[in-house]
């Protein structure tokens, strides 16, 4: 049994947050529709390298699990079936811009006359109401517009923006909170509601205690790199044969770091080092010291001698390393689907762990319209 047996999911989503959102759905338990043009599919099917066999390895990422439907949205056959799928589903996600659905007549206040249970996930860059309602949303723009740029990067380098699309990510994780607490409202109500969730306010959101910092003291923050602002010594630093990331959280392992890793018991009595506080107005004289110590030996000597103390830090690796690292491999994190075309293909895997109601065991991501017929057939469509 899977948290959300029984629960059938439209998508009408494309690219990132949506299907983000809805493969979680789908590996909880969820019957998930994904509906995508006929002629090309999701937008993210074409964004390659890297590909396997000309599939791309980015929609891989966040579509598994999945019933692929091909329906063309335009053509009034199209918009009928869409119409049948809602009013049989439990859960609706769309990313299109603001009234396309609307003249579809697939919009909120449309299908609740139908379907009044109908949980209607719209996601979009700024929100359905408010001056930019009407303008798409990319990661790319909101990560500058919402500040999450202006802090990451190199203290006198640009701006720079994460690694990933991590405004999307973080909106589909707040799509599925969503989702989830509207399923067990409509479980004591029997009304299914409109969720309203923005790019922009998602990475506000993801802020967090640089907006808190910034609200309580009107500063405008900076760039630390992989330094922290507030927690110090919290960087990466050189070895004599690689890099590591040190994370001293507290004046306690401070302390454990001094006496125990690195032999200076003195810096941990030094007013100037003795709480985290001191720490940080007095970085600019601390880190130099611990940089030319940390230089002095490889990273393994160090890395074993911080878990030995309790104190915080990793080795900084290549996503290949991580991948392959022994504690993926102990967790599962990197588990193998059959496939028709590739034999097998390696996915990375759910997150979630639930004792009593674990996630499902994943299928490959969809081809183009694979389950047209079957999802049509069992709504009775065809």
């Amino acid at each position: 049994m899977h948290p959300l047996d029984g629960i059938r999911v439209l998508d009408l989503s494309r690219v990132l947050a949506g299907p983000w959102c809805t493969q979680t759905l789908a590996d909880l338990g969820a019957e998930v529709w994904k509906i995508e043009p006929p002629d090309r599919g999701d937008d993210t099917r074409s964004w390659m390298p890297p590909e396997i066999d000309g599939e791309s390895t980015y929609f891989h990422c966040c579509n598994r699990s999945k019933k692929s439907v091909a329906l063309d949205l335009k053509s009034e056959e199209g918009r009928a079936a869409a119409l049948a799928l809602a009013r049989e589903a439990d859960v609706l996600v769309e990313n299109f811009r603001r009234g396309t659905l609307e003249r579809f007549g697939l919009g909120y206040e449309q299908l609740r006359e139908v379907n009044p249970g109908l949980i209607y996930c719209a996601i979009s860059g700024y929100g359905r109401t408010g001056p930019r309602a009407d303008e798409p949303g990319y990661d790319f723009t909101i990560q500058a517009e919402s500040g999450l740029m202006s802090i990451t990067g190199e203290p006198d380098g640009n701006p720079m923006k994460h690694g990933v699309a991590i405004s999307d990510l973080v909106t589909g994780m707040n799509a599925t909170q969503s989702i989830l607490a509207a399923l067990i409202a409509r479980g004591r109500t029997g009304k299914g509601q409109f969720l309203d969730i923005a790019l922009f306010e998602s990475a506000l959101a993801l802020t967090a205690n640089v907006a808190s910092g910034c609200l309580g003291t009107a500063k405008v923050p900076g760039r630390f790199g992989n330094a922290h602002a507030t927690v110090v010594p919290y960087q990466l630093f050189d070895t004599s044969d690689g890099t590591l990331a040190l994370a001293v959280g507290n004046d306690g392992q401070f302390r454990s770091l001094c006496t125990r890793v690195i032999d200076r018991s003195d810096l941990c009595e030094d007013d100037r080092f003795r709480t985290n506080r001191s720490r940080v107005l007095n970085r600019e004289e601390l880190i130099p010291m611990l940089a030319g110590m940390f230089a002095t030996a490889p990273t393994a000597v160090w890395i074993e001698r911080l878990r030995a103390a309790g104190v915080p830090g990793g080795q900084v690796r290549n996503v290949v390393e991580a991948l392959s690292s022994p504690e993926v491999a102990a967790r599962g994190m990197v588990g193998e689907v059959q496939d028709e075309k590739h034999g097998a293909l390696r996915l990375v895997s759910s997150p979630l762990r639930l004792s009593e109601t674990p996630v499902r065991t994943p299928t490959t991501p969809p081809r183009l319209g694979e389950h047209t017929d079957e999802v049509l057939g069992n709504a009775g469509i065809r």
